[in-house]
């Protein structure tokens, strides 16, 4: 039997609101929280970013650890019982990303515990490979919660693309949105946090895949795109759930804004899908949030167990996907209780 994992609460900090209801509302809504920034774009026009509206002007890291802080204690709130028995699974930016904002992520984690005021749990880790980390860090919490060493697990992401390196890079590379690109996204930031036990929540993991994909955003071989890792994502995230592609009510996606993650997204269903079925809704989290990085799985997870507990989800099984630059891609299904 696989090991069993529900989601028993979130939490938010995003561009769109400082509480998950607020921000789940808003993105069910189609409202973004883009706007102006301080960073200059080419031609000297202000750059478009999705910053989060925090009540206090905090900059680097004690921003970010006041922002998952945040999203821990909303979560710990709907769960007072898993307070001093959860293990932390942090997920932050891949290692060798241009302006990483988060420099020692064991000190963070550390910080976060002593503003929400709890020991850190000897089972907690750090997830570092951006957006899909989420998906890396469910199947760890899967096995910790099948051991039974701990009862909860929370998995937490914080990041941003909103820091001075990462504004310049990705404007050298090319990839942020501006009026000279229109191929491009834009940076954001947020936490996110999901909270985790074997059972008691409204939503359970039912398939969960990690593949790569050679063909990756940065391949310099010539290498055709077809989409192949996320198809097999998509495959063994089926076959595990034992579902088919024509059963999924829904589909959410980080779709950051390129069309490179669109067109990843658009191979894999056709590769995959075999069956007749109604037309999938898709739901985009960059829509609303831009990219978000290593927040981003946590954020669509929870976006999940909200519209299943306010009634808007579809009735049947939802496959959440996301994937790096580095060719790393991840796919889950999940179901209603």
């Amino acid at each position: 039997m696989k090991p069993s994992l529900d989601i028993v609460s979130v939490g938010m900090v995003t561009a769109v609101g400082l509480d998950a209801p607020s921000s789940c509302a808003a993105m069910r809504a189609g409202i973004d929280g883009f706007q102006e920034t301080r960073f200059i774009g080419p031609g000297g026009e202000w750059l478009v970013g999705a910053p989060v509206p925090l009540p206090r002007n905090w900059i680097g890291e004690k921003r970010l650890a006041h922002m998952a802080a945040a999203a821990v204690c909303e979560a710990f709130e709907a769960a007072p019982e898993a307070r001093g028995q959860t293990a932390l699974m942090l997920c932050v930016a891949e290692e060798d990303r241009p302006g990483r904002p988060v420099r020692d992520p064991s000190a963070l984690l550390r910080r976060i515990a002593e503003i929400v005021e709890v020991q850190p749990h000897p089972r907690s880790r750090i997830v570092a490979h951006g957006r899909p980390s989420g998906h890396v860090a469910l199947d760890h919490a899967r096995k910790l919660l099948a051991s039974g060493e701990v009862s909860f697990v929370m998995i937490a992401g914080v990041d941003s693309y909103l820091t001075t390196r990462s504004v310049n890079h990705y404007l050298a590379q090319e990839r942020l949105l501006t009026t000279q690109n229109p191929n491009g996204f834009i940076p954001g930031e947020a936490a996110t946090v999901i909270l985790c036990a074997p059972s008691g929540g409204k939503v359970r993991l039912a398939g969960l895949s990690l593949t790569r994909e050679k063909a990756h955003i940065y391949n310099e071989l010539d290498i055709p795109f077809r989409g192949e890792g996320m198809t097999s994502a998509y495959k063994e995230a089926l076959a595990g759930s034992g579902r088919l592609h024509s059963d999924i009510v829904l589909k959410i996606g980080d779709f950051i804004g390129e069309t490179y993650w669109f067109q990843q997204s658009a191979l894999a269903m056709l590769r995959t899908q075999r069956n007749h079925s109604q037309v999938q809704p898709i739901w985009a989290l960059g829509a609303s949030l831009g990219n978000i990085g290593a927040a981003a799985v946590p954020a669509m997870l929870g976006w999940v167990l909200s519209a299943v507990q306010r009634g808007y989800a579809p009735s049947g099984p939802i496959m959440v996907e996301a994937s790096g630059d580095d060719g790393a891609c991840g796919a889950i299904v999940v179901e209603a209780r």
